[in-house]
């Protein structure tokens, strides 16, 4: 049986580079659940998603990684967060026919990819490069190129069911020799070689066999992955509290109710009169009614 819902780090012992290998199942099904995305989309989303979660395991973090793509294509935006507590949400957005097997170029048309790392309250870093390569994994490699981080390669696979991904990066601080680089290279070219169905149906152990038989890898124990969004009552309650107490009120006086839902997982809040003028109350807070869906 393949690995499911997991992260697992692995390095090679005598050469300068890590990996990270994921596999999403019930997490993507989560949030391919929340939207009617065509085929092509889901695809695409599968594969922001294990991307997101590879790249969270290479750095420590309190907070939020956030991978953005967008475009003036049919494909106009996919979104994949990963948080440090190991939580995964995404959402895309389109409009008309995504081809299926079109290139990320294709289906963006022309864009833009950005990563964005949020650290508790501190200030968010942001880094933006044009989209180009053919998919998510060769645009985040140019991302990596162009911004003079850690040499870093991707490999990603996702279906309507499954999402999965290999990555491998140079580790920090080592001399680049010859030798180093050499092992560079023939571990790359190696992973070139690992098909879509070895990605998606393969357990860590056994793909680390396929690639690497004759190195020395060590393997440590996965780590679990789970869909879950950031929304709340309270956060919806402080987004409405930046409107202003008179403009909240116009919107219940016109429609019954405030009703807000959330992008990513369809949780729909709503706030009648009463929850209103509780938003607004001078003292403690209520306890607010139930979340509707």
């Amino acid at each position: 049986m393949p690995d499911t819902d997991s992260i697992h780090r692995f390095l090679f012992e005598h050469s300068s580079i890590r990996g990270n290998l994921v596999h999403l199942d019930a997490t993507l099904r989560a949030v391919l659940e929340t939207h009617p995305y065509p085929p092509a989309v889901r695809v695409q989303l599968g594969q922001a998603l294990a991307a997101v979660a590879l790249l969270s395991a290479t750095i420590k973090f309190n907070g939020a990684l956030i991978l953005q793509v967008q475009g003036r294509g049919p494909l106009r935006t996919l979104v994949a967060q990963a948080t440090s507590a190991r939580t995964l949400r995404g959402i895309a957005r389109w409009e008309g026919e995504v081809p299926m097997g079109a290139s990320l170029a294709e289906s963006c048309g022309e864009g833009r990819l950005v990563l964005t790392i949020e650290r508790g309250g501190g200030e968010p870093y942001q880094g933006i490069v044009p989209l180009t390569g053919a998919g998510i994994g060769e645009a985040l490699e140019h991302y990596f190129g162009a911004s003079e981080q850690l040499p870093t390669r991707l490999w990603l696979a996702a279906d309507d069911q499954r999402a999965a991904g290999l990555l491998l990066q140079r580790l920090p601080g080592e001399e680049r020799g010859d030798e180093q680089e050499d092992d560079w290279h023939r571990v790359g070219m190696l992973a070139a070689t690992v098909k879509a169905g070895e990605l998606l149906g393969l357990t860590a152990l056994d793909l680390l066999h396929r690639l690497y038989h004759e190195d020395d890898v060590r393997l440590f124990e996965s780590e679990p992955l789970a869909f879950r969004c950031g929304c709340s009552r309270r956060r919806i309650e402080d987004m409405l509290r930046t409107l202003g107490e008179a403009e909240v009120r116009s919107m219940v006086t016109e429609q019954g109710a405030v009703t807000v839902t959330c992008e990513f997982c369809n949780r729909t809040y709503r706030l009648d009169a009463v929850d209103a003028g509780q938003l607004f109350a001078q003292g403690p807070r209520q306890t607010p009614s139930a979340v509707h869906h």
